[in-house]
């Protein structure tokens, strides 16, 4: 079993924030719009929208951590889940999750929410990251393989263990850069789609009143 995951600093640059219940409805958007096929993989089986509701509503902020990238639309393009264990003889276990809508994919978002789970997983004190997919979710099995976990194949499913280093000064740096960098960058995609808004409801009105100035006088 690999003792230390191995070096993967992705080439991609993108802004990823840690996401509370405030976010739910976005989450739960993000899932429902994932077709049949994408459903099975991530899932393990293919959830209904009804489970899909469950599976949002039952999410624990406080225990778990949730990972998301958003589009400048604000919209939910790609999330992880950290799930940690609350075992006694487990405690220092997680595991991740991740979905991408298909406009989004080919981008190294996958990869990247799982180095910022990692990050996170080992400032927590976790030091065993667990994924369990499905054989052919083959996106999921080269994010572990990439990241040096050990692969265990039966039969349609495989499980990939990942051992982690303790935390370090550089580690919890890293995620308090990270997490500010996603908050701004939110907040200023925040603002941009309230200022598209503006605009759209300016040129509305003045639309209007283009109209209203070639009806005769009353």
């Amino acid at each position: 079993m690999s003792e230390t995951p191995a070096k993967t600093i992705s080439p991609v640059i993108v802004p990823i924030r840690s996401l509370g219940p405030g976010h739910r409805d976005r989450i739960s958007t993000h899932l429902m719009a994932l077709d049949r096929d994408d459903r099975y993989l991530r899932f393990g089986y293919i959830a209904t929208d009804e489970q899909i509701a469950r599976y949002v509503c039952g999410l624990d902020f406080d225990r778990d951590e949730i990972f998301g990238i958003y589009n400048r639309k604000l919209e939910l393009i790609a999330m992880a889940h950290l799930a940690v264990s609350q075992e006694p003889e487990h405690r220092a276990c997680g595991e991740f999750g991740v979905s991408v809508l298909k406009k989004a994919r080919g981008r190294g978002y996958g990869t990247r929410l799982f180095e910022r789970a990692v990050i996170h997983a080992r400032n927590e004190g976790v030091d065993m990251m667990f994924i369990h997919a499905l054989s052919e979710n083959t996106a999921m099995i080269r994010i572990a393989r990439h990241a040096g976990a050990t692969l265990e194949r039966a039969g349609s499913e495989t499980d990939a263990y990942l051992r982690m280093p303790p935390a370090t000064l550089d580690s919890r740096m890293s995620e308090i850069v990270e997490e500010q960098l996603a908050q701004t960058d939110y907040r200023l995609k925040v603002q941009a789609r309230r200022f598209r808004d503006f605009l759209t409801g300016l040129q509305k009105a003045r639309r209007g009143l283009q109209g209203d100035s070639h009806k005769p006088a009353g």
